[in-house]
């Protein structure tokens, strides 16, 4: 699946109290054909209603430059279809006749998002239109690989279909290792996936679009479509069982000509280090991954677990120092769990980060905790989903 351009909201707010946020998108990576211009002309409307909220079609084709007679017709299409409603009269007065407004059935249609960034447990969840989690449950992927462990995908996307109360538009699956632009996995260690089409097969399995991203890659459209993230170039490390990262640059999401940008976790930063999962010692994520922290951790009086903090921090920052500095980027979001990454270790990443870099004239880089907590990946993973359904730039 190639990643496509992604809707950008700060929050959903109730309907039909109109609200307004701002609009920011990846930007398209591709011209529109005249033979695709309906389908844009949709996405366009589709994009606005779910960023700003309920509006009138006069609204509507203020806002997009289309004629007044083509937002209609989309609008007609789209009622047809049960995505949008009529709302009623806007409330406020104005002089004229009464505009009906119209809005997104953002309940009534839902994603299946899954995050595999915390194997061998995996999360899947349902949510709604606006990213909320409607319900969610855990399995245990303790010892599955290969073709056990995408049975056992399957069967999790396929009850939590068969529980959806509405439409599912589609599944969104938010995986550690590397993916191509189909949405097969190109390796996947954790996993014992390589060369899988993993969109293709469930697809034809569950009977809808599924679309899927490197964990890192969905923590990061979270964070830019969600979130607060910096427009202009920001990096996520999404630190679960393993560590990876996302990057957006000018509002493109970066992936690199072996589709790996943000793969840090294997980087080696201590050869004499623990041994890691894929064979090699010392890599990063044997310093500040989860499992492998908390049993550095353990036993540790106050004052050296402080210590030891701060050395994992260092360590993370002297890797991201290269990448902040390489590409300019504007700030550091550290995804993760709070009680081991936000405090010693954070300071001492930024502090690392800082002092490492060439000093400039303006604002320095920001390295900070990302706000969409436990639900970034899936988040991330709906964003996918929005964009390659829904088609919202």
């Amino acid at each position: 699946m190639t990643v496509p351009a992604v809707p950008a909201v700060r929050g959903p707010r109730p309907h039909p109290t109109p609200w307004r946020t701002s609009t920011r998108a990846l930007r398209p990576s591709a011209k529109v054909l005249p033979s695709q211009a309906r389908a844009h002309n949709r996405a366009v409307v589709l994009g606005l209603l779910f960023h700003e909220g309920p509006v009138s079609r006069a609204d509507l084709a203020r806002a997009t430059g289309l004629t007044r007679v083509t937002v209609s017709e989309i609008v007609a299409d789209l009622l047809a279809d049960e995505l949008v409603a009529e709302l009623g009269l806007r409330p406020e007065g104005r002089v004229g006749k009464p505009a009906m407004m119209v809005g997104l059935r953002t309940s009534d249609h839902h994603i299946v998002a899954v995050d595999l960034q915390r194997l061998p447990s995996a999360r899947v969840a349902l949510l709604d239109l606006t990213g909320t989690v409607v319900s969610e449950q855990t399995a245990d992927f303790s010892g599955l690989r290969g073709e056990e462990a995408l049975t056992a995908l399957e069967r999790l996307c396929r009850s939590t279909v068969d529980s959806a109360p509405g439409r599912v538009v589609g599944v969104g699956i938010g995986t550690p290792g590397i993916v191509d632009a189909t949405g097969g996995i190109v390796e996947s260690v954790r996993l014992g996936w390589k060369y899988l089409p993993l969109g293709q097969r469930l697809s034809e399995a569950l009977g809808l679009g599924v679309h899927v991203a490197n964990d890192g890659d969905a923590a990061a459209l979270a964070e830019f479509t969600y979130g607060e993230a910096s427009s202009s170039g920001f990096m996520a490390v999404a630190v679960g069982q393993g560590v990876g990262a996302g990057i957006v640059l000018d509002g493109h999401l970066v992936r690199g000509h072996r589709l790996a940008a943000g793969e840090i976790g294997h980087l080696t930063v201590d050869p004499r280090g623990e041994e890691c999962q894929c064979g090699r010692r010392g890599c990063l994520e044997t310093i500040v991954a989860p499992t492998y922290l908390a049993r550095t951790l353990q036993g540790l009086s106050p004052v050296r677990r402080r210590t030891a903090l701060r050395d994992a921090g260092r360590r993370l920052g002297a890797v991201l120092a290269p990448v902040v500095a390489a590409l300019d980027l504007e700030e550091v979001l550290l995804i993760g769990p709070a009680d081991l990454l936000d405090g010693p270790l954070l300071e001492a990443a930024a502090a690392t980060v800082e002092g490492t870099l060439l000093p400039a004239s303006g604002p320095s880089v920001r390295v900070r905790m990302g706000n969409r907590g436990e639900d970034g990946v899936l988040q991330g993973a709906a964003a996918l989903v929005l964009a390659g359904e829904l088609g919202f730039s």
